[in-house]
């Protein structure tokens, strides 16, 4: 994409996502028939003396993301057709950059490598926000650089400590197995550091209360595509990271100090869902329930059992599809009137239906109504808490109540009632815009409906995980 004209490369990067999530596809199918298949498995020693393999596999949990970031990137590409910034060749070299190190992040089986793609997410997207970003972008896009970087600098200590005391006879290993033996054997003392080291990347990465306060700016500054990236994807590393890396490493410190990061979810969670409420412009009201839903989903995560780890995959998949879906609404009400703003907007149902029913349906998927995409995993999530802790589950459970305020209402008034500009027009939708709509409305409804081929997956990937932690 680097060395290739501007009027080739939106097509050209187009063509190569739709080809990565053929592939993903391909995977999926090879999974499904043969789990243990050697063709979903990599593993080359790297730096021999250290004990680093470049070694990446395909698991249940990292299928599940594999196939959300190769089937959002496509559509993230197809949603830049009508923007209305030049953007060029090398913005679509930044997102394919970043598709790679996130399919390096949820498919590496060694600490050093997974540490290595996770640093690497982080440089295009920095660029991204950067260049085409909005006011103010260098010094929020450096607040975000800041947050993350210190984040993935308390990582990689975790992760040295834990090197430091795996492998036998004197043979030290990155090995994710190793790793999780390591962590086993350390005191409760021990793990509690770990778990804390580790944790705090993952918190600032997911957001959690209290490490989000980089995020509401930099979602709101950041171009359309690069929200949806971060949004849609690159917050799943966090969640991912915390089932993959952290549960199975430290059980007994998980056990001690997870009641404490529940409660940080969920104060999060109404935290963030009360400022939803209150905000005026919409992306950063999508913004803040997205802290929301993101707070729920690590709470289910640390509850540490069946339904909280299970639906809190079907979450992450449902969430990045809904949210990308919602910052490209943003985007066309941008593009369309000129305006976030929720008090400018109005009336644009009467000027077009069709993009009324199709903001309506990923609407009610991010809400979570029975028979959309979001439904299974909140189900799951409040379900695994609830077992938990029945307090925690009725403060988590709020998230439903108030979700439904704060995005019903925006619904209202964005789309219903009279316009109150006269100035104001709307336009017919773009044939790429359209598409790209349908396509998240056909998920939302699909896996709402039958979510069985995902969510078998889910249930074998959860057990997995937690076997390790027993």
């Amino acid at each position: 994409m680097f060395f290739t004209k501007s009027a080739l490369s939106r097509n050209l990067a187009l063509t190569f996502s739709v080809f990565e999530f053929i592939i993903a596809l391909v995977a999926f199918f090879l999974f499904t028939h043969n789990p243990n298949l050697a063709t979903l498995y990599f593993n080359h020693t790297w730096v021999q003396s250290l004990g680093i393999n470049f070694s990446v596999g395909i698991n249940g949990l990292s299928l599940l993301l594999i196939l959300l970031t190769t089937f959002l990137v496509p559509l993230i590409i197809l949603s830049t057709f009508n923007s209305l910034q030049e953007l060029g060749s090398n913005f679509y070299g930044l997102i394919l950059l970043m598709q790679m190190a996130l399919v390096g992040v949820f498919s590496a089986n060694d600490g050093f490598l997974f540490y290595v793609f996770w640093e690497l997410a982080l440089i295009p997207i920095y660029f991204i926000c950067l260049l085409w970003g909005g006011e103010n972008r260098a010094k929020i896009t450096f607040k975000f650089f800041i947050y993350t970087l210190f984040g993935s600098l308390f990582m990689l200590v975790g992760l040295i400590y834990l090197y430091n005391h795996s492998g036998i006879n004197g043979l030290k290993s990155w090995a994710i197995q190793d790793l999780y033996q390591a962590g086993r054997g350390l005191n409760l003392d021990q793990q509690g550091v770990v778990f804390w080291l580790i944790f705090i990347a993952f918190a600032i990465k997911m957001p959690i209360f209290p490490f989000h306060t980089w995020q509401p700016n930099t979602y709101v500054n950041a171009p359309s595509q690069g929200t949806m990236l971060l949004a849609g994807i690159m917050l799943k590393m966090g969640t991912f990271g915390v089932i993959k890396w952290l549960l199975p490493i430290v059980p007994l410190a998980t056990e001690k100090w997870g009641s404490m990061a529940i409660t940080l979810s969920v104060i999060g969670i109404i935290y963030a869902s009360c400022i939803a409420i209150a905000q005026k412009d919409f992306k950063r009201l999508i913004a803040y329930s997205s802290i929301a839903h993101v707070g729920l989903i690590s709470a289910g995560i640390l509850s540490a059992n069946q339904q909280g780890v299970q639906g809190a995959i079907m979450q992450m998949l449902a969430h990045g599809v809904n949210v990308v879906g919602l910052f490209f609404i943003a985007d066309i009400l941008l593009r369309h009137t000129g305006t976030n703003e929720i008090n400018k907007l109005g009336g644009i149902r009467n000027i077009n239906g069709s993009f009324a029913v199709l903001f309506l349906i990923i609407l009610l998927g991010s809400i979570a109504l029975p028979l959309t995409n979001g439904f299974v995993g909140e189900f799951l999530l409040i379900n695994g808490v609830y077992q938990y802790s029945d307090i925690a589950a009725s403060f988590a459970g709020l998230t439903v109540i108030l979700g439904a305020v704060y995005m019903l209402r925006s619904y209202q008034q964005i789309m219903l009632g009279e316009n109150r500009d006269s100035n104001f027009s709307f336009g017919v939708l773009a044939s790429s815009e359209k598409l790209t709509l349908v396509i998240i409305c056909i998920v939302v409804i699909g896996l709402g409906v039958y979510p069985k081929p995902l969510n078998d997956i889910a249930e074998q990937a959860a057990k997995d995980i937690l076997i390790n932690i027993k």
